[in-house]
């Protein structure tokens, strides 16, 4: 729940644009709201700016790009580039907001592929804390251009991204719900399985602990599943079908399949809920996964152990994710092989327990991490220091640079914060 000092419903820049300059004048931190997506902190005193009715998208199938106002979630785009056979760089549900996830670097079901979402970003319209808005690029602002993709939302408030659009090639996708006593089998296989394939393939295995829910399928319901995540980009449908096979006899498959899907339905290959819940979470990235570290995320968090989570996931990286973007952006963690992302449900009665069974599940992972994190798996953070080191010294040194250059009295000093001035 919010309790900020002034509540703004923009409309259009030129409302973001005033309310900032409002702020500074009465000396207000400037906090922003889209889509509401994510670990919610609350704007307390702070002049709050909701963008949720910026609601434009234009998407140009020439020049193969959109552009999207602020308050615009990822099912609007897709559906407006699947018109052109085209493809924005969502992440695993098209229910967040095109802006918050992009700033945040947006790792997504064909980032192994294509790379991250803010390796697409052509141009960013914002506002900085001196209330202009600007029209930001790698021509007119190089190095807040570079920072602001993958710096999340320390420079101002941005009001719109003009965006890559890609081709979509025949696309194979789905998920296999297996038994959770096959947790070991399948996540063995998992891990020497996944490295073994093509950059066109993005893939991801969790441990789900679903709750016994109506909506839930029967084998699904009140069980804890491991659920393999395959998203197949490439031009030959018969291999794309092919290389899923082995992961198929892993283990007993309660439910799911892969098989051909449009763009616009590939929230069914993560499944992630959209109702609104409390929710703790939190991120790391490894450099390597051995049969060592499936055997200690398993003994924390799979089936045989009784800990409120709600899950438990391993994200491969690499391909596309591992090169620099074209106009290099700020987005770290480029050197990681996996990614490993814990949510558990912050209710009043766990508030004391989950952040301790979260943090441990990535503590037993720690002999295998790699540096740096994920901006938008940092989750709860104790400060700026925590947020500044998702990026390493060089980088991090940049984004300070920057944000003293646009922002030097910390206006915009919620969520994900830097700081420009220190203590």
């Amino acid at each position: 729940m919010h309790t900020p000092a002034v509540a703004v419903g923009a409309t259009c820049a030129a409302d973001v644009a005033a309310a900032v300059s409002f702020a500074t004048a009465q000396g207000l931190p400037v906090a922003v709201q889209a889509t509401g997506h994510g670990p919610v902190r609350n704007a307390d005193g702070a002049l709050m700016i909701t963008t949720r009715r910026m609601q434009g998208v234009s998407v140009d199938p020439a020049r193969r790009t959109a552009r999207v106002e602020a308050g615009v979630k990822w099912q609007k785009v897709m559906a407006a580039a699947a018109e052109h056979g085209l493809t924005g760089l969502c992440g695993s549900t098209s229910d967040v907001g095109v802006v918050g996830y992009t700033l945040g670097g947006g790792m997504g079901s064909l980032g192994r592929k294509h790379g991250f979402a803010a390796d697409a970003v052509l141009s960013v319209e914002m506002v900085t804390a001196d209330g202009v808005l600007r029209t930001v690029c790698a021509d007119t602002e190089p190095e807040l251009f570079w920072a602001v993709r993958g710096g999340k939302g320390n420079f101002g408030v941005v009001t719109a991204l003009e965006f890559e659009l890609f081709p979509v090639p025949a696309l194979v996708a789905g998920g296999l719900f297996f038994a959770g006593r096959d947790a070991a089998a399948v996540l063995h296989a998992y891990r020497t399985w996944a490295p073994t394939l093509p950059e066109e393939v993005s893939t991801s295995v969790a441990v789900l602990r679903l709750p016994p829910l109506e909506e839930l399928p029967p084998p699904l319901r009140g069980q804890t599943v491991v659920h393999l995540r395959y998203v197949y980009a490439g031009e030959d449908p018969a291999l794309g079908t092919a290389l899923v096979a082995p992961m198929e006899s892993a283990g007993e498959v309660l439910l799911g399949g892969v098989g051909p899907m449009p763009t616009t339905a590939l929230d069914a290959v993560h499944m992630d809920p959209t109702d609104p819940m409390p929710g703790w979470e939190k991120g790391m990235l490894l450099a390597d996964l051995p049969a060592e570290a499936v055997d200690a995320f398993l003994a924390v968090a799979g089936p045989d152990v009784q800990v409120p989570l709600m899950m438990a996931e391993i994200r491969q990286m690499g391909g596309a994710l591992a090169r620099p973007a074209r106009v290099p952006d700020a987005v770290p963690g480029r050197d990681a092989a996996w990614s490993v992302f814990v949510v558990a449900p912050m209710v009043p009665e766990l508030a004391e327990v989950v952040p301790a069974v979260g943090r441990g599940v990535l503590a037993a992972l720690a002999p295998w991490a790699a540096p740096g994190r994920m901006v938008n798996f940092l989750g709860d953070v104790s400060g700026p220091d925590e947020v500044l080191a998702a990026w390493d010294v060089e980088a991090a040194g940049r984004l300070l640079a920057v944000k003293r250059a646009v922002d030097p009295d910390d206006v915009f000093s919620t969520g994900y914060a830097l700081r420009a001035r220190r203590g």
